[in-house]
């Protein structure tokens, strides 16, 4: 029996096992935030005195606490030693959660810089890493089944590559669901590189992108989940497909509460991090001949039902949209989104 196969099938008290002594900061369930939720104001240019520019980790964990926010997952890329030790101090200081977010080598030259970083961002406190395998989303950087092929057989050696520096440093790495791979490649893919140090970092409604079940993507992932990006959902109509938009959370599609408890059973010492990204909705061309071109397995029945799916679940007022708006007026929304969504996490996801 493959290790994670008997993972699966273990007790919840021995699954809990499997991950590293939980630090006492962790044990604070508050709800995190995921960089990528200040889509605007990280090393924005606009000249705003109410939503100055966050240009770095230790800005961006002092204004996730004054919010009272759990922690913070950042991007990690370059960090010298001394500025990796000015992280651990603020973060220790403020009590909040790290977690990483980082590019994964591509060949052997690249490793060396992939372990600097990785053992600044564990110096700084982050147990936890965050990674993509892809360049873009599948429908959108991918055009026919071979291209899509390179990127399994490059994703597996850049994985590989990893793996050993992350065992030696004791550091999780998550894979995201990031509107690349289907939730059961992304399971084989795992299975290939088998290793206790290599996840998921699982994103809620991602695949939805993909015209996967939401909630059977947390059921298929959930039991390799390291770190999450927490989001609510809504869709809207569109002659080439649908419409696919982050909205505050409670006011989407998502089961977030039964999401949350599947991730909690498979990894009770795991964080939720918040990704509440403002902006237009993404569009999803899933009736154009060019989206299907990478899923040749697919059936249509999946698109029958995501598009049924979407006809359900209108959003009363049509999705929301930011073009139209100010700079200012967009920071101003993206901090508001951001408090409605922690607020909601304490008042209905006991994060507290």
């Amino acid at each position: 029996m493959e290790r994670r196969d008997f993972l699966q099938k273990t007790t919840l008290g021995a699954m809990a096992l499997s991950f590293p002594q939980v630090p006492d900061f962790f044990t604070d369930k508050r709800m995190g935030i995921v960089v990528h939720s200040y889509w605007s104001r990280w090393n924005s240019k606009v000249d705003s005195k109410k939503y100055p520019a966050f240009t770095n980790a230790i800005e961006l964990l002092d204004h996730c606490h004054q919010l009272g926010a759990g922690g913070v997952q950042v991007i990690v890329n370059g960090w010298s030693g001394d500025f990796a030790k000015k992280v651990r101090d603020e973060r220790e200081k403020l009590g909040l959660y790290l977690e990483g977010s980082i590019g994964l080598p591509k060949k052997a030259e690249d490793v060396p810089k992939f372990e600097q970083d990785v053992a600044n961002a564990r110096e700084a406190g982050a147990q936890v890493l965050r990674t993509v395998c892809s360049s873009g989303r599948r429908y959108e950087t991918y055009h026919s089944p071979e291209a899509f092929d390179e990127l399994k057989k490059s994703a597996l050696i850049s994985l590989q590559l990893a793996e050993p520096v992350l065992r030696k440093h004791k550091v999780k790495l998550g894979v995201e669901n990031h509107k690349d791979w289907l939730a059961p490649d992304l399971v084989n893919l795992l299975k290939q590189v088998n290793s206790e140090w290599i996840g998921v970092t699982l994103d809620f409604g991602n695949s939805m992108a993909l015209l996967e079940d939401p909630m059977e993507v947390v059921q298929t992932l959930a039991p390799y989940v390291f770190s999450t990006h927490v989001k609510d959902m809504a869709v809207e109509e569109y002659p080439d497909g649908f419409l696919l938009s982050e909205v505050p959370m409670g006011k989407g599609m998502l089961d977030l509460p039964k999401m949350v408890d599947l991730c909690r059973k498979h990894n009770p010492a795991g964080t939720f991090s918040l990704e509440m990204i403002t902006r237009d909705p993404l569009e999803i061309p899933c009736l154009t001949n060019a989206y299907w071109e990478t899923f040749s397995a697919l059936p249509g029945s999946e698109l029958a039902r995501m598009l049924r799916t979407v006809r359900k679940n209108k959003y009363a007022g049509g999705l929301p949209r930011v073009a139209q708006l100010t700079p200012e007026a967009k920071l101003a929304l993206e901090e508001e989104n951001i408090i409605a969504c922690l607020n909601y996490s304490r008042d209905k996801l006991g994060m507290k």
